[in-house]
C-alpha cells in the first residue's frame, strides 16, 4: 500500500476519525439550539439593532422616516453636560452601593458562617430583600422615608432629634437616601455567594493556622481571603455592572429628582427615547454604556487570567 493511500485511509495525523463524530456534533448543535435562538432573538438581537439605531436620527411617530446621520448623535452627545452629568451621578452610585455592599454582606457572610442558636433562621431573613421585586422594595422605602408618617422621621422625632425631614427630595439627601436603600436590596446576594465560598473553604486550614498562633485577623488574611478571592471579585463586578445598569428601583424611589440628581443614565435614556421620542439619541447613549460594562468586564476577565497564571 502506498504511502498517500495510508494518508488517505488513516488521516493527515495518521489517527482513524472516528466514525460518527460529524453526527455527533450536528446533534450536540441541535440540542444546544433551543438555548441559544432565546439569546440571539432576545438579547443579541436588540442589543445590534440599537446599535444601529445610535446611527440614525429616529424619533417618535410613524410617519416620519428615519435618516442615517453617522455619528452625530456620538458628536453631540460628547457636549451634553446633562448625560454627562448623569454618567458623574451613575458612577458614584454604582460605587457608592457596591463597595458598602461587599463590606457588610462580608461581614454577615462570616457571621452567618458561626456555629451560631437559630443559624437557619438568620439565613432565612437575610435572603429576604433578595426575593422581594424592585418595585415592591422602591414602595416600601418610599414609606419608611415619608415626611409626615414615615418610620424614620418618626424615629427621629420620638428620640427628640429634629422634626425629621424629607428624604428623597432633599438635593443634599436624595443620593444617599437612593444608595442607602440600593444596599439594603442587593446585600442578599453578595452575602450567599460569599457564605457559599466560606462553607467551602477546610475547616482544617483554619484550624492548623490557629495552632500555629495565627489570630483572627491573619487566620482571615492568608486562609479565608485567598479561598473566597475569586468569588468576591466575580460578585463584584456583575454588581457593579447591576448597579450601573439600574433603573426600577431608582425610577419609583425618585424619578431621577430632585433636580437631576438622582437621574442614572439609564433614567436620562429612559427619558430621552419615551418622553422626548429621541430614539436614536438615546440608542447612542445605550452604545457608551455598554461600552462602559464592557471594560468593566475586560478589566474582570484580565484580572481572572493574571490570577490564574499565577496560580499555576
Amino acid at each position: 500500500m502506498s504511502l498517500a493511500v495510508a494518508k488517505r485511509r488513516s488521516g493527515a495525523d495518521g489517527v482513524r476519525p472516528r466514525p460518527g463524530t460529524a453526527a455527533r456534533d450536528r446533534a450536540a448543535w441541535f440540542l444546544v439550539l433551543p438555548a441559544l435562538l432565546p439569546i440571539l432573538i432576545l438579547s443579541v438581537g436588540p442589543l445590534l439593532y440599537g446599535i444601529a439605531l445610535a446611527f440614525t436620527d429616529a424619533q417618535s411617530g410613524r410617519t416620519r422616516s428615519t435618516q442615517w446621520i453617522g455619528t452625530l448623535n456620538f458628536q453631540d452627545l460628547l457636549h451634553d453636560t446633562l448625560f454627562w452629568d448623569s454618567f458623574r451621578i451613575g458612577l458614584l452610585w454604582a460605587f457608592g452601593v457596591t463597595v458598602p455592599q461587599f463590606l457588610l454582606a462580608l461581614g454577615l457572610a462570616l457571621l452567618l458562617n458561626q456555629k451560631l442558636r437559630l443559624r437557619w433562621l438568620a439565613r432565612a431573613l437575610a435572603i429576604i430583600p433578595w426575593a422581594m421585586p424592585e418595585v415592591v422594595v422602591g414602595i416600601m422605602w418610599r414609606l419608611v422615608y415619608n415626611p409626615d408618617a414615615g418610620i424614620l422621621n418618626e424615629t427621629i422625632r420620638d428620640l427628640g432629634l429634629g422634626d425629621g425631614r424629607d428624604w428623597l427630595t432633599g438635593l443634599a439627601t436624595a443620593l444617599p437616601a437612593v444608595i442607602l436603600v440600593g444596599i439594603w436590596a442587593g446585600m442578599p446576594q453578595t452575602t450567599v455567594a460569599l457564605l457559599a465560598g466560606l462553607q467551602n473553604t477546610p475547616h482544617e486550614l483554619h484550624e492548623a493556622a490557629a495552632l500555629d498562633g495565627a489570630g483572627a485577623w491573619r487566620r482571615f488574611r492568608t486562609v479565608t481571603w485567598p479561598a473566597i478571592k475569586p468569588i468576591a471579585l466575580a460578585i463584584s463586578a456583575l454588581n457593579l455592572i447591576w448597579n450601573f445598569n439600574s433603573f426600577a428601583l431608582v425610577y419609583v424611589l425618585t424619578s431621577g429628582g430632585p433636580g437631576g440628581r438622582t437621574r442614572l443614565p439609564m433614567l436620562f435614556a429612559y427619558e430621552e427615547a419615551f418622553r422626548y421620542g429621541q430614539f436614536g439619541y438615546a440608542a447612542a447613549m445605550g452604545c457608551v454604556m455598554v461600552a462602559v460594562i464592557s471594560v468593566i468586564l475586560a478589566c474582570y476577565l484580565v484580572g481572572r487570567i493574571s490570577a490564574g497564571g499565577e496560580q499555576r
